[in-house]
C-alpha cells in the first residue's frame, strides 16, 4: 500500500515496509523490522509526453526526510522498539537512525507536530530555507495522520506479513515501497 500527498514541489510518501538487514549498522538492531515508513521527497512535474489532455507524467524523486515507525518482528509489534527518523539524505542514502524519547513516546503525534512545522524540521544543512509547501503540508498533518496510523494498525494486524518462511532464508529481504 502506498499513500502519496503531494503538493507543489514535495509530496509525503507513506507506506507498509519490512526488512531484514543481516549486518545492521546499530547494534541491538538484528532481526527482522515492521512497520511504517513516510518520507518527503521531491516532485517533480515532467513534459507531458501526448496532447494537452494526457496523463501527466511525474517524478517522485529526491528523498528529504524519512520516518521510520519500525518496531521488531513479529515480537515487538506494538512495542515502538525501532521508531527513529532520519533528518538529512545523502543522496539516496539516509542519515544514521536518531532516536528521540518524544518520537517513541508518541509516534503519531510527534509526526503531527513535525509536520505542522517542515521549514524547522528542513532547518539543516542540505535543505532549502523556507518551503513554499510548507502551509499546504501542515493543512493536510491531521489527515496524513489519520492514513499513517489506519497502514501501522494494518502492519500490527498482520496484514502485509510476508507470504509464508521463504523471506527468513534470505540474506537480506525487503518488502513495500519505500
Amino acid at each position: 500500500m502506498l499513500y502519496l500527498y503531494g503538493f507543489d514541489e514535495i509530496c509525503l510518501a507513506a507506506s507498509e515496509v519490512f526488512f531484514v538487514d543481516p549486518a545492521p549498522a546499530v547494534d541491538g538492531q538484528e532481526g527482522p523490522e515492521a512497520g511504517v515508513r513516510v518520507e518527503i521527497r521531491k516532485l517533480e512535474r515532467l513534459p507531458l509526453r501526448a496532447s494537452i489532455y494526457s496523463a501527466q507524467p511525474m517524478a517522485v524523486d529526491t528523498p528529504l526526510l524519512r520516518f521510520d515507525l519500525l518496531e521488531s518482528f513479529p515480537d515487538g509489534l506494538g512495542t515502538r522498539d525501532r521508531v527513529h527518523w532520519h533528518p538529512t539524505f545523502d543522496g539516496w542514502d539516509p542519515s544514521w537512525r536518531k532516536f528521540d524519547p518524544e518520537l517513541s513516546a508518541d509516534p503519531l503525534g510527534w509526526l503531527r507536530k513535525n509536520l505542522a512545522d517542515l521549514d524547522r524540521l528542513l532547518d539543516s544543512p542540505g535543505h532549502p530555507d523556507g518551503h513554499p509547501d510548507a502551509a499546504a503540508l501542515a493543512a493536510r498533518s491531521d489527515e496524513i495522520i489519520t492514513s499513517v496510523g489506519r497502514l501501522w494498525d494494518q502492519v500490527r494486524a498482520g496484514d502485509f506479513n510476508p507470504p509464508g518462511e521463504g523471506w527468513t532464508a534470505e540474506p537480506a529481504f525487503r518488502r513495500g515501497w519505500l
